[in-house]
Parts: structure tokens; sequence; C-alpha cells
């Protein structure tokens, strides 16, 4: 994509260049060309890139702007672009657990859930188990456990399987939970680090067949887990 950016606080044809080189030198930009005359710089990139990491690529001295597109809309674009894979497998999940859960005008919220997790489950491990190497490496970089022990990123693929066929077939509510529980609250932990210390990392949670960052929607995935493990333990208990 291609988007044009008033900039100002060129003065001279060295602002020039200095504004070009800085705003190539910026992952994902592809193309610059920049006019001191018109005080614009057109930018091709791979993706989006947000106007806030443009500025900081560039001098306090120069300022840029949006010219010819909204900033808000554009930021929207590139967020869905990024976590469509997982939002679609959201929505796949969500449509069978509320299908399965709705009998003669009542809503089964235990089963619903259960679905949901059994979704959950199978789909992420499957898409680990496309590249359990390179999800293994993936998961190395944040996980609490994994950096340790390297071969717990292998183990892990298998445990979601496992807890994926449990919650399909009902086994043994409360193990399945309580493992859910675990395995899951102490996955967070990883997570929760590298987004509070704004770790520019993969996210693993779809192995590593698509590249998504991590970020607070991989917080949401895992918390939600840990709230309906939480939940159906409740029921159990």
């Amino acid at each position: 994509m291609t988007h044009t950016y008033n900039v100002t606080g060129m003065t001279c044809d060295s602002c020039e260049a200095k504004v070009k080189s800085s705003l190539l030198m910026l992952p994902g930009v592809t193309e610059v060309e920049v006019s001191r005359a018109t005080h614009s710089a057109t930018i091709s990139m791979e993706k989006h890139i947000a106007l806030p990491a443009l500025q900081k690529a560039l001098d306090k001295k120069y300022s840029i702007t949006a010219m010819e597109y909204n900033e808000a809309a554009e930021q929207a674009k590139s967020w869905l672009a990024t976590y469509k894979p997982i939002l679609i497998i959201f929505a796949y999940i969500s449509t069978i657990a509320i299908i399965s859960a709705a009998h003669h005008n009542t809503f089964h919220w235990m089963q619903a859930m259960n679905v949901f997790m059994a979704g959950f489950f199978l789909a992420f491990s499957f898409f680990k188990m496309l590249d359990l190497k390179g999800f293994t490496e993936s998961y190395s970089m944040y996980d609490i456990i994994a950096k340790k022990v390297k071969a717990w990123g292998f183990i892990y693929a298998f445990v979601e399987l496992g807890l994926g066929i449990a919650y399909a077939t009902n086994f043994q509510p409360f193990l399945t939970n309580t493992i859910t529980l675990v395995v899951m609250g102490i996955s967070i932990i990883g997570v929760l680090q590298s987004v509070l210390n704004k770790r520019k990392i993969q996210c693993a949670c779809l192995g590593a067949v698509f590249n998504l960052p991590m970020s607070t929607v991989t917080i949401i995935e895992d918390g939600l887990m840990i709230v309906m493990s939480i939940a159906m333990l409740y029921t159990i208990i």
C-alpha cells in the first residue's frame, strides 16, 4: 500500500535526504519519495505503519501527518488483516458452540463452553502440528517453562490435542478443567511478561503457520480459557 503524508520542518536538500533515509530504514517500508517543495512524503509499505511509528523514525524537528487517508480507519484495517485468521477460527468455534447448546428455546451454557473448549484446543493444536519444530522455537521465546525446557513446546502441542479430545468426549470433567486451568495459567504468565515489556515477538498460538504478533489478543485468548475452566469447575464442585 502507498500513502502520502504531510512533512513539515524540511528546510534544505539535506533535510529531504535525511527524512527519506530515516523512513526507508523502517521495517516494511519498500519505497519513499520526499519533496521539500510540497512538504510531502509518499511511502510504499508492505502493510500499514501507524503514524507514531513513522514520527518516531524521524528527527524531532520534523513532523509527519496523514494527508490522504483516515489514520484510525487504516489502523483498524491493519488490525483486522493481522488477526483475521484467529478471528475466523473464533467465529467458527463460537457458532458451533452456540448451535450445539441451543435446544428447545433454552440455552445450555455449560455445553456451549464445553464445545467451545473442545473446538479451541483441537483447532489450535492442529496448527501447531503443521510445524512442530517452528512452534517449539517460537514458544521457547516467551513461555516460562519452554525457555528452560525446550521439549515442553513439543509436549504442549499434544497436551492441547489431549484436552480437545477430553472436552469433546466429556472425559473426566474435573480433571480436564483442572489441567486446563494449570496449563493456561502457566502459559499466560509468559504472555503477560512479553506484552507488558512490549517485546515484538511472534505469538505461537497458531503455531508457526501464521505470523501473529504477541498482543492483548493473546492475553484475552488465554484468559478466556482460564475463566471458562474455572466456571466449569465451579459447577462440578
